[in-house]
């Protein structure tokens, strides 16, 4: 349910209207914006009579959110969410890029792909120190020692770190290391970590699930939001389908569709997408162009020899005239890297 107060409402009023909310059993998040007041009342009452709450004094209106996310709707937040990470604002005109491998596997090439991220322009350097794998044979990460490289090489370029986490108990780990939480494809329904992720001040990226709808995908985020973490945003990185001549489908609606149904921003993962570095260039171009707020896209210096997903990375020099192609569809589109 959303309240709308009157322009004219006193301290007093809102104050009152407030408890009252709270004593029928929900939860309050407040936005205040240049010429209204909005409440927002968080809770599971579907037979809940609004009209309750309309006849209070100073109050203009009250509304039912129709959608089963409430915090992630645009319903309760009309305007785009910003996350500000100092050198970059995730949600903004400006877009994002992230670049880096799939695996952090040594320190030579984390460095050599951290100079190849600045050289691009891009902020933030992706690499995975813990990687949940289809087989249990498949190299897993090189753990905490993954994140102490990959800490020291981003500090050297100025770069800030995205990298995934996937149980709860190594949030405080991982924490110490990075600047944004990824959550990967396949613990998008890992409540007990999404949780824990949502009593932390970090950034979170939530990566859609390979079987999973946009609202699941909302649902997820809500989790999130619900715990506290308002620095949300999103990754379109391919659904599962029946096709067979790339890894996955790459949904590019839904970045529309994110963007009209809530105010997190979305960016896209082509490579994860396609699973061939052929097909990531095209797939780039378009989500730009799609509206997407950012891209992410793997490199790698040596893909042939990558302990993961080497067939998906680029060679860092068609990465980089790849990035000069995205700079002038998003000038088309009214935006910039």
């Amino acid at each position: 349910m959303v309240v709308v107060f009157k322009q004219s409402a006193t301290d007093e009023q809102i104050t009152s209207v407030i408890g009252k909310i709270e004593h029928y059993g929900f939860r309050i998040h407040k936005s205040v914006g240049e010429r209204k007041i909005l409440i927002g009342a968080i809770g599971d009452s579907p037979n809940f009579d609004v009209r309750k709450i309309k006849v209070l004094d100073g109050v203009a209106d009250a509304i039912k959110i129709t959608e089963p996310y409430k915090l992630a709707s645009r319903c309760l937040k009309s305007s785009n969410t910003v996350i500000d990470l100092g050198t970059v604002k995730i949600g903004s005109d400006q877009l994002v890029l992230i670049s880096g491998p799939c695996s952090i596997e040594n320190e030579d090439q984390i460095y050599r792909l951290a100079e190849v991220t600045a050289q691009s322009g891009a902020k933030i350097l992706r690499g995975g120190a813990f990687k949940p794998r289809s087989s249990p044979y498949s190299f897993q990460g090189m753990g905490k020692k993954g994140l102490e490289i990959m800490r020291k090489a981003a500090d050297k370029f100025g770069l800030k770190i995205i990298t995934e986490i996937i149980q709860h108990d190594h949030v405080d780990l991982v924490y110490e290391y990075a600047d944004i939480f990824q959550v990967g494809a396949r613990n998008m329904q890992n409540f007990p970590l999404l949780k824990e992720l949502g009593k932390t001040d970090k950034p979170v990226m939530l990566k859609r699930g390979i079987s999973a709808t946009v609202e699941e995908w909302l649902m997820s985020a809500e989790y999130l939001l619900a715990g506290g973490n308002e620095k949300v945003f999103l990754c379109e990185r391919g659904i599962r389908t029946y096709e067979r001549f790339t890894r996955h489908t790459f949904d590019l609606s839904s970045i529309p569709v994110i963007q009209e149904k809530s105010h997190l921003p979305v960016i896209a993962d082509p490579s994860h997408a396609s699973g061939y570095r052929h097909l990531v260039p095209p797939m780039a171009r378009a989500a730009i162009a799609a509206g997407a707020d950012g891209i992410m896209i793997e490199i790698h210096n040596n893909p042939e020899e990558a302990l993961s997903d080497g067939p998906q990375a680029m060679f860092p020099e068609n990465f980089l005239k790849l990035v000069e192609e995205l700079k002038a569809i998003a000038e088309i589109t009214g935006r910039s890297f």
